[in-house]
Protein backbone atom coordinates (compact mmCIF):
# COMPACT_ATOMS: atom_id res chain seq x y z
CA UNK A 1 0.00 0.00 0.00
CA UNK A 2 1.34 3.79 -0.69
CA UNK A 3 2.29 5.14 2.32
CA UNK A 4 2.99 9.21 2.48
CA UNK A 5 4.58 11.29 5.30
CA UNK A 6 2.92 12.86 8.35
CA UNK A 7 3.60 16.50 7.86
CA UNK A 8 7.33 17.37 10.09
CA UNK A 9 6.88 14.66 12.25
CA UNK A 10 8.33 12.08 9.12
CA UNK A 11 6.50 9.49 10.10
CA UNK A 12 5.95 6.81 6.94
CA UNK A 13 1.84 6.55 6.94
CA UNK A 14 -0.49 3.97 5.08
CA UNK A 15 -2.85 5.86 2.70
CA UNK A 16 -5.51 3.66 4.37
CA UNK A 17 -5.11 3.39 8.27
CA UNK A 18 -6.92 1.27 11.02
CA UNK A 19 -9.35 3.03 13.18
CA UNK A 20 -9.41 0.94 16.55
CA UNK A 21 -13.12 2.22 17.86
CA UNK A 22 -14.74 -1.08 16.52
CA UNK A 23 -12.92 -3.22 18.78
CA UNK A 24 -14.79 -1.35 21.38
CA UNK A 25 -17.95 -3.12 20.39
CA UNK A 26 -19.16 0.69 19.62
CA UNK A 27 -21.20 -0.51 16.16
CA UNK A 28 -21.96 -3.90 17.26
CA UNK A 29 -20.98 -6.57 19.60
CA UNK A 30 -18.39 -8.07 18.44
CA UNK A 31 -15.59 -10.93 19.11
CA UNK A 32 -12.37 -10.35 20.87
CA UNK A 33 -10.64 -13.19 18.92
CA UNK A 34 -12.34 -12.19 15.69
CA UNK A 35 -10.94 -8.34 16.70
CA UNK A 36 -7.46 -9.82 16.93
CA UNK A 37 -7.30 -11.29 13.64
CA UNK A 38 -8.62 -7.94 12.33
CA UNK A 39 -5.80 -6.23 13.49
CA UNK A 40 -3.25 -8.80 12.43
CA UNK A 41 -5.19 -8.85 8.67
CA UNK A 42 -5.22 -5.05 8.80
CA UNK A 43 -1.18 -5.12 8.69
CA UNK A 44 -1.03 -7.95 6.61
CA UNK A 45 -2.42 -5.56 4.44
CA UNK A 46 -0.33 -3.12 4.22
CA UNK A 47 -2.05 -0.72 6.74
CA UNK A 48 0.78 0.52 9.30
CA UNK A 49 -1.15 2.97 11.23
CA UNK A 50 -3.24 2.35 13.95
CA UNK A 51 -5.75 4.48 16.19
CA UNK A 52 -7.61 4.00 19.20
CA UNK A 53 -8.88 5.64 22.73
CA UNK A 54 -9.36 5.02 26.13
CA UNK A 55 -13.14 7.04 25.53
CA UNK A 56 -14.28 3.72 22.21
CA UNK A 57 -15.83 1.12 24.33
CA UNK A 58 -15.17 2.73 27.57
CA UNK A 59 -11.14 1.54 27.18
CA UNK A 60 -12.36 -1.84 25.64
CA UNK A 61 -10.89 -0.57 22.11
CA UNK A 62 -7.92 -0.39 23.74
CA UNK A 63 -7.65 -3.55 25.98
CA UNK A 64 -8.42 -5.76 23.16
CA UNK A 65 -5.94 -3.52 20.38
CA UNK A 66 -3.03 -4.35 23.30
CA UNK A 67 -3.93 -7.68 23.10
CA UNK A 68 -3.34 -7.72 19.22
CA UNK A 69 -0.56 -5.94 19.26
CA UNK A 70 1.32 -7.44 21.86
CA UNK A 71 2.02 -9.95 19.00
CA UNK A 72 3.11 -8.05 16.29
CA UNK A 73 7.17 -6.15 16.76
CA UNK A 74 6.49 -2.85 17.45
CA UNK A 75 8.74 -1.35 14.59
CA UNK A 76 5.92 -2.86 12.18
CA UNK A 77 3.15 -0.56 13.10
CA UNK A 78 2.65 3.43 13.91
CA UNK A 79 -0.51 3.93 17.24
CA UNK A 80 -1.98 6.65 18.07
CA UNK A 81 -4.05 6.99 21.22
CA UNK A 82 -5.94 9.96 23.03
CA UNK A 83 -7.09 11.44 26.19
CA UNK A 84 -9.57 13.96 27.32
CA UNK A 85 -12.59 12.04 26.43
CA UNK A 86 -13.90 9.23 28.70
CA UNK A 87 -17.68 8.61 28.07
CA UNK A 88 -20.26 10.57 26.43
CA UNK A 89 -20.34 13.48 28.74
CA UNK A 90 -17.31 12.61 30.60
CA UNK A 91 -14.51 15.10 29.91
CA UNK A 92 -11.60 16.31 31.55
CA UNK A 93 -8.69 17.90 30.03
CA UNK A 94 -6.64 19.03 32.71
CA UNK A 95 -2.76 18.17 33.14
CA UNK A 96 -3.29 15.90 35.91
CA UNK A 97 -5.69 13.83 34.00
CA UNK A 98 -3.70 13.65 30.44
CA UNK A 99 -0.56 11.96 32.54
CA UNK A 100 -2.29 9.54 34.30
CA UNK A 101 -4.51 8.88 31.07
CA UNK A 102 -1.59 8.13 28.95
CA UNK A 103 0.00 5.71 31.67
CA UNK A 104 -3.33 3.86 31.84
CA UNK A 105 -3.48 3.65 27.78
CA UNK A 106 0.33 2.61 27.53
CA UNK A 107 -0.68 -0.39 30.16
CA UNK A 108 -4.09 -0.96 27.97
CA UNK A 109 -2.31 -1.29 24.88
CA UNK A 110 1.18 -3.76 26.34
CA UNK A 111 3.02 -0.80 24.85
CA UNK A 112 6.13 1.72 26.20
CA UNK A 113 5.60 4.55 24.38
CA UNK A 114 2.90 6.33 21.84
CA UNK A 115 3.50 7.57 18.41
CA UNK A 116 1.13 9.75 18.55
CA UNK A 117 -1.36 11.63 21.33
CA UNK A 118 -4.45 13.44 20.58
CA UNK A 119 -6.62 15.48 22.98
CA UNK A 120 -10.17 13.60 21.93
CA UNK A 121 -12.89 15.87 20.86
CA UNK A 122 -11.35 19.15 22.33
CA UNK A 123 -14.55 21.74 20.94
CA UNK A 124 -16.02 20.26 24.47
CA UNK A 125 -13.09 22.43 25.97
CA UNK A 126 -12.52 25.99 26.93
CA UNK A 127 -9.57 27.18 24.52
CA UNK A 128 -7.70 28.27 27.30
CA UNK A 129 -7.78 24.88 28.94
CA UNK A 130 -6.14 23.76 25.69
CA UNK A 131 -4.08 26.04 25.32
CA UNK A 132 -2.69 26.32 28.86
CA UNK A 133 -2.52 22.80 29.99
CA UNK A 134 -3.47 20.35 28.00
CA UNK A 135 -0.63 21.20 25.38
CA UNK A 136 1.86 21.76 27.38
CA UNK A 137 0.94 18.69 29.31
CA UNK A 138 1.29 16.98 25.85
CA UNK A 139 4.86 18.42 25.33
CA UNK A 140 6.24 17.02 28.70
CA UNK A 141 4.88 13.33 27.93
CA UNK A 142 6.86 14.16 24.54
CA UNK A 143 10.04 14.77 26.84
CA UNK A 144 9.45 12.15 28.71
CA UNK A 145 9.22 9.53 26.04
CA UNK A 146 5.71 8.62 26.47
CA UNK A 147 4.54 10.07 23.21
CA UNK A 148 6.10 10.86 20.07
CA UNK A 149 3.94 13.55 18.76
CA UNK A 150 1.01 15.54 19.62
CA UNK A 151 -2.41 16.66 18.18
CA UNK A 152 -5.95 17.32 18.46
CA UNK A 153 -8.66 16.39 17.19
CA UNK A 154 -12.64 17.04 16.58
CA UNK A 155 -15.36 17.61 14.33
CA UNK A 156 -15.85 21.59 13.81
CA UNK A 157 -13.91 22.88 11.12
CA UNK A 158 -13.72 25.84 13.29
CA UNK A 159 -12.34 24.15 15.90
CA UNK A 160 -8.54 23.75 13.97
CA UNK A 161 -9.11 27.53 12.36
CA UNK A 162 -9.26 28.94 16.04
CA UNK A 163 -7.17 26.44 18.09
CA UNK A 164 -3.89 25.80 15.74
CA UNK A 165 -2.68 29.28 15.56
CA UNK A 166 -2.56 29.51 19.70
CA UNK A 167 -0.59 26.00 20.01
CA UNK A 168 2.42 24.05 18.89
CA UNK A 169 1.33 20.67 17.64
CA UNK A 170 2.17 18.02 15.50
CA UNK A 171 -0.58 16.86 13.99
CA UNK A 172 -4.43 17.13 13.23
CA UNK A 173 -7.15 14.64 13.14
CA UNK A 174 -10.54 15.55 11.26
CA UNK A 175 -13.73 13.49 10.95
CA UNK A 176 -16.72 13.71 8.67
CA UNK A 177 -15.14 16.80 6.71
CA UNK A 178 -13.06 14.66 4.03
CA UNK A 179 -16.15 12.65 2.27
CA UNK A 180 -18.49 11.95 -0.71
CA UNK A 181 -20.38 14.55 0.62
CA UNK A 182 -18.21 17.23 2.84
CA UNK A 183 -15.07 18.17 1.45
CA UNK A 184 -14.52 21.14 3.89
CA UNK A 185 -11.18 19.51 5.31
CA UNK A 186 -9.71 21.28 2.27
CA UNK A 187 -10.10 24.50 3.71
CA UNK A 188 -7.82 23.91 6.11
CA UNK A 189 -4.82 22.64 3.92
CA UNK A 190 -2.62 25.47 3.42
CA UNK A 191 -2.45 26.74 6.82
CA UNK A 192 -2.09 23.10 7.89
CA UNK A 193 0.76 22.61 5.31
CA UNK A 194 2.17 25.76 5.78
CA UNK A 195 2.79 24.91 9.96
CA UNK A 196 3.91 21.22 8.83
CA UNK A 197 1.27 19.86 10.40
CA UNK A 198 0.34 16.19 9.65
CA UNK A 199 -3.47 15.67 8.91
CA UNK A 200 -5.31 12.71 10.22
CA UNK A 201 -8.63 12.48 8.08
CA UNK A 202 -11.33 9.98 9.76
CA UNK A 203 -14.88 8.46 8.86
CA UNK A 204 -14.58 8.12 5.08
CA UNK A 205 -18.49 6.91 5.36
CA UNK A 206 -19.38 10.00 7.36
CA UNK A 207 -20.13 7.63 10.08
CA UNK A 208 -22.21 5.51 8.45
CA UNK A 209 -24.15 8.22 6.27
CA UNK A 210 -22.58 6.56 3.08
CA UNK A 211 -24.60 3.53 3.19
CA UNK A 212 -27.93 1.78 1.83
CA UNK A 213 -28.97 0.82 5.08
CA UNK A 214 -31.14 3.42 7.80
CA UNK A 215 -28.72 5.40 9.25
CA UNK A 216 -27.99 4.60 12.99
CA UNK A 217 -30.86 6.74 15.90
CA UNK A 218 -27.69 8.56 17.31
CA UNK A 219 -26.42 10.13 14.42
CA UNK A 220 -26.71 13.97 14.48
CA UNK A 221 -27.04 14.50 10.62
CA UNK A 222 -30.19 15.88 9.46
CA UNK A 223 -33.06 14.02 7.60
CA UNK A 224 -31.81 15.84 4.14
CA UNK A 225 -28.57 14.51 4.82
CA UNK A 226 -29.24 11.19 5.44
CA UNK A 227 -32.06 10.93 2.89
CA UNK A 228 -29.76 12.23 -0.05
CA UNK A 229 -26.28 9.94 1.20
CA UNK A 230 -28.81 6.95 1.39
CA UNK A 231 -29.80 7.99 -2.36
CA UNK A 232 -26.24 8.28 -3.25
CA UNK A 233 -25.66 5.05 -1.87
CA UNK A 234 -28.62 3.39 -3.82
CA UNK A 235 -27.26 5.10 -6.84
CA UNK A 236 -24.22 2.94 -6.79
CA UNK A 237 -26.03 -0.18 -5.82
CA UNK A 238 -28.18 0.15 -9.06
CA UNK A 239 -24.60 0.48 -10.77
CA UNK A 240 -23.17 -2.67 -9.34
CA UNK A 241 -21.15 -0.94 -7.01
CA UNK A 242 -20.51 -0.80 -3.09
CA UNK A 243 -20.51 3.35 -1.89
CA UNK A 244 -18.54 1.98 -0.26
CA UNK A 245 -15.91 1.48 -2.30
CA UNK A 246 -16.42 5.11 -3.94
CA UNK A 247 -15.91 6.60 -0.97
CA UNK A 248 -12.31 4.93 0.59
CA UNK A 249 -10.95 5.81 -3.15
CA UNK A 250 -12.15 9.21 -2.93
CA UNK A 251 -10.64 9.67 0.77
CA UNK A 252 -7.24 8.33 0.16
CA UNK A 253 -6.52 9.27 -3.30
CA UNK A 254 -5.20 12.71 -2.87
CA UNK A 255 -1.55 13.22 -1.70
CA UNK A 256 -2.05 16.10 0.97
CA UNK A 257 -4.45 14.33 2.62
CA UNK A 258 -1.81 11.44 4.19
CA UNK A 259 -4.30 8.78 5.62
CA UNK A 260 -7.75 7.88 6.19
CA UNK A 261 -8.62 6.09 9.35
CA UNK A 262 -11.61 2.94 8.39
CA UNK A 263 -12.71 1.12 10.91
CA UNK A 264 -14.05 -2.48 11.06
CA UNK A 265 -14.01 -5.37 13.47
CA UNK A 266 -14.00 -8.23 10.02
CA UNK A 267 -11.08 -9.29 8.50
CA UNK A 268 -12.55 -9.98 5.45
CA UNK A 269 -13.56 -6.06 5.52
CA UNK A 270 -10.21 -5.08 6.23
CA UNK A 271 -9.00 -6.62 3.25
CA UNK A 272 -11.28 -5.52 0.98
CA UNK A 273 -10.95 -1.91 2.04
CA UNK A 274 -7.57 -2.22 1.98
CA UNK A 275 -7.48 -3.39 -1.50
CA UNK A 276 -9.81 -0.75 -2.65
CA UNK A 277 -6.93 1.50 -2.49
CA UNK A 278 -4.58 0.13 -5.22
CA UNK A 279 -7.65 0.32 -7.55
CA UNK A 280 -8.48 3.22 -9.95
CA UNK A 281 -11.85 5.26 -9.14
CA UNK A 282 -14.29 5.09 -11.59
CA UNK A 283 -14.74 8.95 -12.21
CA UNK A 284 -18.32 8.44 -14.23
CA UNK A 285 -19.95 7.19 -10.57
CA UNK A 286 -18.18 9.70 -8.62
CA UNK A 287 -18.94 12.01 -10.95
CA UNK A 288 -22.93 10.92 -10.68
CA UNK A 289 -22.93 10.31 -6.75
CA UNK A 290 -21.29 14.16 -6.52
CA UNK A 291 -23.95 15.33 -8.11
CA UNK A 292 -26.70 13.53 -6.14
CA UNK A 293 -25.09 14.92 -2.98
CA UNK A 294 -24.38 18.60 -4.14
CA UNK A 295 -27.66 20.00 -2.33
CA UNK A 296 -25.88 18.84 0.74
CA UNK A 297 -22.35 19.19 0.02
CA UNK A 298 -20.65 20.71 3.15
CA UNK A 299 -23.53 20.54 4.88
CA UNK A 300 -22.66 19.20 8.60
CA UNK A 301 -23.99 19.01 12.25
CA UNK A 302 -22.86 21.42 15.28
CA UNK A 303 -20.37 19.30 17.66
CA UNK A 304 -19.35 20.80 21.15
CA UNK A 305 -18.94 24.87 22.54
CA UNK A 306 -21.13 27.40 20.49
CA UNK A 307 -17.99 29.99 19.90
CA UNK A 308 -16.40 25.91 17.92
CA UNK A 309 -19.26 26.17 15.18
CA UNK A 310 -19.79 29.61 14.54
CA UNK A 311 -18.09 30.35 11.18
CA UNK A 312 -15.01 32.04 10.05
CA UNK A 313 -15.66 35.39 10.15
Amino acid sequence: MKTRVLGRTGLEVSALSFGASSLGSVFRETDDQESIRTVHTAIDSGINYIDVSPYYGLTKAERVLGQAIREIPRDKFLLSSKAGRYGESDFDFSADRIFRSVEESLERLQTDYLDLLFLHDVEFAPAGMIVQEAVPAMHELKRQGKIRFCGISGLPIRLFEKLVPQIEIDAVLSYCHYSLNDDSLLDLLPMLHEKGIGVVNASPLSMGLLSTRKTADWHPASEEIKALCRKAARHCEARGSDIAKLAIQYSTRREDIPTTLVSTAAPATIVKNASWTDEPIDEELLREVLDILKPIRRASWSSGRPEYNEPQS
